[in-house]
């Protein structure tokens, strides 16, 4: 009989700890610590800008401080409307609807969507999408990162009647872009959906910004489901679906995950909104956002260290084992910059990495500051 519930936990967690996979909470000041930031998805520089901070202080002062309900029943305000109506205006999409995360859209598409018949899923997706392939009851195939002619043949080898293929637009440790178009193509040869989370690529991605299904010429196309973050490009908390009239119809009728969840705050809908006006005004963000990631990614390549030009803003360094993701990040902290460390399972094992996020605001002093850390990444590799 068992007489210590917790035994197995404390168990599980010595596990972890031997093979370098434990997690801490580590709060940050306001200013990061006086370090440059490269593991934030702030990739237009605009989560401390007073625009947004005064926009959401009137927000709140107008609206209170919560949502006060789910959005079928007190959550809905005019400003998540007025969100809804600007974001399908930047994309180009026919329909939005809002929901408190981006991890929520995801789940209450690919649920919804996906109910019933065939989820066709591409091996490194982000984890809410794999939530959601579990979740949706749905026959879900995996198919090899990028493999179109995968997708291709799982869709017209199916008995299902209706199916979905769901895809990252910029991968969120790898920071490759997706084969929106071509995909798209299968999709639409074999009667399926096609849903793009373009989480990494919003804000970043095309001339203005738009996303990768705008820069692949599908904006506005019936059989793309997008779903975004506003947390983000944007620099505020939530997400939302971007689609056909009937895709959103079915989520507020059906999407458990809408229905069921409180509204957006208006504040964070209100920062998200003066961020797609800053974004209007200056065009120019999106690109100074990619080129900083492709100056990050000379750096490391510079060094010796294992980086490609990437996508958009995600530049990864892979370095194989969690000891040595830990250690570097150690190290661009000594040097004042701080990264991100990713390891198992948010990446596959012996994909340990840095996973450097590259910002609009970026000044050519903090490059240089980030290419010393990296030259001492780079001889801390050599000396492993």
């Amino acid at each position: 009989m068992i007489t210590d519930p917790l035994a197995r936990l404390r168990a599980a967690a010595a596990v972890r700890e031997a093979a370098g996979l434990r997690r801490a909470l580590r709060p940050r000041t306001p200013d990061h610590d006086g370090m440059i930031d490269l593991a934030s998805n702030d990739y237009l520089g605009l989560a401390r800008d007073e625009r947004l901070v005064a926009a959401a202080v009137r927000a709140t002062e107008r609206w209170g401080t919560g949502s006060t309900g789910s959005r079928l029943v007190t959550g809905s305000t005019a400003l998540h409307a007025e969100l809804e109506e600007r974001l399908c205006a930047f994309t180009g999409a026919a329909r939005g609807l809002v929901f408190s995360s981006g991890y929520l859209a995801n789940l209450a598409v690919i649920a919804t969507l996906g109910a019933g018949g065939l989820v066709v899923s591409d091996a490194r997706n982000h984890a809410s999408i794999i939530d959601a392939c579990r979740l949706s009851r749905a026959r879900v195939t995996v198919t090899p990162h990028g493999d179109v002619d995968a997708v291709e043949k799982a869709l017209a080898g199916r008995a299902e009647e209706h199916a979905v293929v769901v895809t990252d637009a910029v991968f969120s440790v790898d920071g490759d872009l997706a084969p929106v178009a071509a995909l798209h193509a299968a999709a639409v040869r074999h009667g399926a959906l096609l849903v793009v989370d373009e989480a990494h690529s919003f804000g970043v991605v095309g001339d203005h910004g738009q996303g990768a299904v705008h820069a692949a010429g599908l904006a506005g196309a019936p059989e793309v489901v997008i779903t975004v973050t506003l947390s983000k490009s944007l620099a505020s908390q939530g997400g939302a679906v971007l689609a056909a009239p009937e895709v959103v119809d079915a989520l507020v009728d059906t999407g458990r995950p809408f229905i069921f969840d409180t509204a957006l705050a208006p504040s964070a809908v209100a920062a998200a909104l003066a961020a797609l006006d800053i974004v209007g005004d200056h065009p120019e963000l999106p690109r100074q956002a990619r080129q900083n990631a492709s100056a990050l990614a000379r750096a490391a390549a510079g060094h010796g260290l294992p980086a490609t030009d990437p996508a958009a803003a995600v530049v990864p360094v892979v370095l194989g084992p969690p000891d040595a993701a830990l250690r570097a990040a150690e190290v661009l902290a000594e040097h004042g910059v701080r990264g991100g460390c990713f390891r198992p399972p948010s990446v596959p094992s012996g994909r340990s990495c840095l996973r450097l996020t590259a910002r609009a605001n970026l000044s050519s002093d903090d490059l240089a500051v980030i290419g010393r850390a990296l030259t001492a990444v780079a001889e801390m590799k050599v000396n492993v």
